[in-house]
């Protein structure tokens, strides 16, 4: 039984990893093909062309979202952008949804840009516990002015093995820790509980 054991976890090393990796493949392709189903169906590639051609979808999205990007570099295409924003600022619930989703893939995306461009280490959830956490922003003007001044920073503790959802916090700068890691590395550890450790160097 042991022998066997082994060989079963063996294999499944083997097939395990690959199967994840196609099906997170496959959801990414998915969700590109299925944005032209937005389109009128008299529209759609497969309608247009009369038959059905494997990863149209794909190819077509990823050749749009480039295409965009070309024009908004632009002074008219900013312009167009800027136009868009202000009447979508205008209409409730909509404008919410919008505005904080873009305002945190601009803070992502930037370059130069500060949020998770560090790795830190931070006492939590208890005095003598550490959890690894990304730096998303320095702490703001009413959180540093109702602290009297104490220099703050705002983190995100992600979960394990899931690192999509987690904790946002606000911490003083004094109680962590930078920690000579990629982020790369931190969400490697996180996502494999910690058995892929790279070495950081604490500063």
């Amino acid at each position: 039984m042991s022998l066997m054991r082994r060989y079963f976890l063996s294999g499944l090393l083997v097939w395990l990893p690959l199967w994840v990796t196609i099906l997170v493949i496959k959801f990414l392709v998915d969700i590109l093909s299925n944005t032209l189903l937005m389109l009128p169906h008299q529209y759609q590639p497969d309608v247009l062309i009369g038959f059905h051609i494997p990863g149209i979808g794909v190819i077509i999205t990823l050749l749009v979202i480039f295409l965009t990007g070309v024009i908004v570099a632009n002074f008219i295409g900013r312009r167009v952008v800027m136009l868009g924003d202000g009447i979508i600022s205008h209409i409730p619930l909509v404008r919410t949804i919008y505005t904080s989703v873009k305002q945190v893939l601009q803070t992502l995306f930037t370059p130069g840009g500060q949020s998770f461009r560090k790795v830190l280490l931070v006492e939590y959830p208890r005095v003598g516990m550490w959890s690894l956490a990304f730096q998303t922003g320095d702490g703001t003007s009413e959180v540093t002015k109702s602290l009297h001044g104490e220099a703050m920073v705002s983190l995100f503790i992600p979960t394990t093995p899931n690192p999509t959802s987690g904790f946002l916090m606000i911490v003083p700068r004094k109680d962590v820790r930078e920690l000579d890691m990629s982020v790369d590395q931190a969400l490697k550890f996180v996502i494999s509980l910690g058995v892929m450790q790279p070495s950081p160097i604490m500063k």
